[in-house]
């Protein structure tokens, strides 16, 4: 007989009441039938909290003293969820009912495993893959994070290319089945990030220490996007070039990383050149502002900031090429044109 191990599905919500309201009665027809419903509450000051109470009963409740980001708002959530496995899901996802079996399944075949996500398609464009997460996470020797369904701004249409099971480098946050002894052994989330990239240095620490990642396609989930910062935002922008720069030295073998960085500096420059002739000075300065954070977190001290364990760049999910030069160069619109499983 087919055991059914305990999930946690868990949302992280601040401010979220109209996602909550939209998304939240599909996570109530979940037909997986070993499962527990908990909403984190990342002190809102809107109503969120009234209007779970009042309308999902059924739903458990942790309310945290402060808004910690996506990062430090799951590591104290979760220190109040005992079970074996946690579905992380963003408050604009709509799961289909079944999701959780393949994942599941995949996870218990699998122990090894530590994170798993499923195919992520866009609530508004249902036939699309969504941007955060897509097809599942790869990431280049320059240390750009790409999609199988998703390169830069290009996303492929959905004619199930990746209605398979692979080993990825990272998975989405947007909706991500974590094993809740890795988590909790690898220290949670960076919470210096606040929000962009965690999950990436998540898994990326998993690898390193000898764990896989994986994505199972026959799970699928409609992900909205945006929800907490908008796409053009210069917040955002500065976020992700921040966090990345952390990621990477906080996880990429030191003998690249020497060489990867003033790449990464060019190439970041060049990025901010290319918004400045597009008009888009305030993203330009968010670049540059970046960098400026990055320099500040290397002299700041502290431990928690170097996880340790350094791996050779290779395996699943690490493409030992640029996304750069296939995309703006050689003009690929999709993955499949260069990565190969």
């Amino acid at each position: 007989m087919q055991s059914h191990p305990h999930v946690a599905i868990a949302l992280l919500n601040y401010n979220g009441r109209k996602h909550l309201e939209t998304y939240l009665p599909s996570v109530l027809n979940v037909t997986y039938p070993n499962h527990s419903i908990w909403v984190i509450d990342n002190a809102s000051t809107d109503d969120s909290v009234a209007f779970l109470q009042q309308h999902f009963p059924q739903v458990k409740l942790v309310v945290n003293p402060m808004n910690g980001g996506f990062a430090q708002g799951y590591n104290m959530g979760l220190q109040h969820i005992d079970a074996p496995y946690i579905l992380l899901l963003n408050t604009d996802v709509a799961v289909t009912p079944g999701f959780l079996h393949p994942l599941t399944d995949s996870m218990e075949r699998q122990p090894d495993m530590a994170f798993i996500q499923p195919r992520i398609c866009a609530d508004k464009n249902p036939q699309y893959f969504e941007y955060a997460g897509a097809g599942g996470g790869l990431m280049d020797m320059l240390g750009y994070p790409f999609c199988r369904g998703r390169l830069f701004e290009s996303v492929e249409k959905d004619d199930g290319q990746y209605n398979d099971e692979q080993l990825l480098f990272w998975a989405s946050g947007a909706a991500m089945l974590v094993r809740k002894k890795v988590f909790d052994g690898l220290g949670g989330f960076y919470p210096f990030f606040f929000m962009h990239n965690e999950e990436i240095d998540l898994c990326w620490r998993a690898l390193n220490n000898g764990w896989t990642v994986g994505y199972n396609g026959n799970a699928v989930v409609y992900h909205l996007g945006g929800g907490s910062l908008a796409k053009e935002s210069p917040r955002k922008t500065w976020f992700n070039f921040r966090n990345n720069l952390i990621m990477l030295t906080r996880n990429m073998p030191i003998s690249w990383l020497v060489l990867l960085l003033p790449i990464r500096l060019g190439l970041d420059m060049a990025a901010a050149l290319q918004m400045l002739l597009s008009n888009n000075s305030s993203n330009a300065l968010s670049v540059i502002k970046a960098w400026g954070a990055f320099l500040s977190w290397l002299v700041m001290p502290g431990s928690q900031k170097w996880p340790g364990h350094r791996q050779s760049f290779r395996g699943p999910g690490r493409y030992r090429g640029s996304i750069v030069w296939q995309h703006f160069v050689k003009k690929h619109r999709q993955t499949s044109a260069f990565y190969k499983p």
